[in-house]
């Protein structure tokens, strides 16, 4: 007798049921998906090598400031130095002497003090204004210029670094350097100071520390590599002994006027 299974068979398919139909909000979140950016490999490297040559630029500006007076020369380091030194020393000197003068002036002897303080101030100050001629060491700077390449910037950068050393007194050619001294060129082309005309070659005279005067003048980039990288020639030649005799006609002020001194508390 045989036994007929009634119980229906399921239908035969795949091995695996059919995936459900998404969601409404799982299909956003697949054409999301499909939307984001895909970089391509060839733009991938560019940005890499984009960031790494930017961080080799912060690098090496930051080297260049950390460089500082490492890139110098030991000559220019020893150049710096000595000038450094000297304003020092120059700046102790003014200190005792200062500090002597109060300790006269306080003393029994106060009026005889105060009477050789007034003559000591007052030379200083004919020194200052280049109405006497002085005399003392310093530096003599001869500057051969046949193709006229000098500007009146030159000749006032070396006017400047001279001060900025120490330089007591000043002379080019026959003129007086002073504090209103100025610089500048007539119709001709041809500098001028105090408007009176240079002619070549230019003598300038500077009264101080003679080899701190040199060294200002030695100074990388400065007066000396400016006329040499122009075509012009310069020599310096330090002196124990030079003599400043050009004179300054003071005039009297036009516009200034000294304030009068307010009483103390």
């Amino acid at each position: 007798m045989v036994v007929v299974d009634k119980e229906p068979r399921k239908p035969r398919g795949r091995g695996r049921s059919e995936r459900p139909s998404p969601t409404p909000a799982e299909a956003r979140r697949r054409l999301s998906a499909l939307g984001r950016f895909h970089p391509a490999p060839g733009q991938i490297v560019a940005a890499v090598l984009t960031a790494l040559l930017g961080v080799a630029l912060v690098a090496q500006v930051r080297s260049a400031d950390e460089a500082g007076l490492s890139q110098l020369r030991q000559s220019e380091l020893v150049g710096l130095l000595d000038d450094v030194t000297g304003r020092v020393s120059s700046l102790q000197q003014e200190v005792v002497q200062l500090e002597a003068d109060r300790a006269r002036l306080q003393g029994e002897q106060g009026d005889v003090a105060a009477v050789e303080a007034a003559q000591d101030r007052l030379e200083s100050y004919t020194i200052l204004a280049g109405t006497a001629p002085v005399e003392g060491p310093g530096i003599t700077v001869f500057v051969n210029d046949p193709d006229g390449v000098v500007t009146q910037t030159m000749l006032l950068d070396a006017i400047q670094e001279l001060r900025d050393a120490g330089a007591e007194a000043i002379q080019v050619g026959a003129v007086r350097v002073v504090a209103s001294t100025w610089v500048g060129t007539d119709p001709d082309g041809r500098l001028t100071l105090d408007g009176r005309v240079l002619t070549a070659p230019y003598r300038i005279s500077a009264i101080g520390e003679p080899h701190t005067l040199s060294g200002a003048m030695a100074i990388p980039g400065g007066f000396s590599d400016s006329l040499r990288g122009a075509g012009a020639g310069v020599d310096v030649v330090e002196s124990d002994e030079l003599l400043i005799d050009a004179l300054h006609e003071p005039q009297q002020p036009r516009y200034a006027r000294p304030v009068e001194p307010t009483a103390q508390p």
